[in-house]
């Protein structure tokens, strides 16, 4: 029974070290859990934020309220203004490339109604996962530590007490999803504390994947075209300013075939200024470039 004493001694440890500097996002629905970056800053996840100005809750039960410095949708990250009342940082893991079978503790502490602390283990490294608007999130860690619902937004930790990662995802029955400490989340959190916001090009349009593209087309007897159909254009944005219009169907981007969202979200990220997309109306092919806004949703 060695093995269950250790266990016990641990999340003993990781609640009476790390606790503090667990906190709660929000109340009731929608609730998250948040950990403190820094001297009057809380690290989330995006997801987690209902408005710029945000309810936190520490660990004492003490609540203040926070105004969002930065956001990056696509990552699923936030950083938060607030007053942390000299809570101490997590210490980052030295090494935050965990390794399949390595212990590991969640922390939790759902819209502030207490901490939560669960033991599991690395289950997968270098999963990949979609945000909030369908991008993909790489690198992932995944892990067994069960989570309740408002935990998203709080640490995995190290045996030692060690920032390993920034739970996020649920994956079926047992197993969840975090974003990896290391030094591309350190930037991005400092560069959200900043007031960085990201703001990536997007076009304006709703898709579907390409098997129902296909299944349409097929259904109003049009040949089937490998693709994305567009179902939806927003107004005013770069696609309706270029004249894209619902029921066109996407074929390639900057040259290269577009086969799924991702093809698509790779052309955007690598474009600058304007997007060349061929697409296919009805049974007409062209070519039309569009110009991009960083702002459109």
């Amino acid at each position: 029974m060695a093995i269950f004493d250790e266990i016990q001694t641990g999340i003993e440890q990781v609640a009476e070290g790390a606790g503090s500097s667990v906190v709660g996002i929000g109340h009731r629905w929608g609730a998250g859990s948040g950990i403190v970056l820094g001297d009057g800053q809380v690290l989330t996840n995006a997801h987690n934020i209902r408005s710029d100005e945000v309810t936190v809750t520490f660990a004492d039960g003490r609540t203040a309220e926070g105004r969002l410095a930065g956001r990056d949708i696509d990552a699923d990250l936030a950083v938060i203004e607030v007053d942390t009342g000299g809570v101490a940082a997590l210490p980052w893991a030295s090494e935050p490339a965990a390794k399949v079978g390595a212990p590991v503790f969640a922390v939790a502490n759902p819209g502030g109604r207490g901490l939560r602390v669960t033991f599991g283990t690395v289950s997968g490294i270098d999963r990949v996962f979609r945000g909030p608007r369908g991008r993909r999130i790489t690198g992932s860690l995944e892990h067994t530590a069960p989570l309740l619902p408002g935990s998203s937004g709080g640490p995995v930790l190290t045996t030692g007490g060690e920032l390993l990662g920034i739970n996020t995802n649920r994956l079926g029955e047992g197993f969840y999803l975090a974003i990896p400490a290391d030094q591309a989340l350190r930037d991005r959190a400092s560069a959200l504390a900043a007031g960085e916001s990201a703001a990536p090009p997007r076009l304006g349009i709703a898709i579907a994947p390409g098997h129902v593209a296909r299944r349409l087309r097929r259904a109003v007897g049009l040949p089937e075209a490998d693709g994305l159909l567009i179902r939806g254009v927003t107004e005013d944005s770069p696609a309706a300013n270029a004249g894209l219009a619902s029921g066109d169907l996407i074929t390639a981007a900057a040259g290269n075939p577009v086969r799924s969202p991702d093809d698509l979200f790779d052309a955007l990220a690598a474009a600058s200024g304007t997007l060349e997309l061929t697409v296919v109306r009805g049974t007409e092919e062209r070519t039309i470039q569009v110009t991009l806004s960083g702002q459109t949703v």
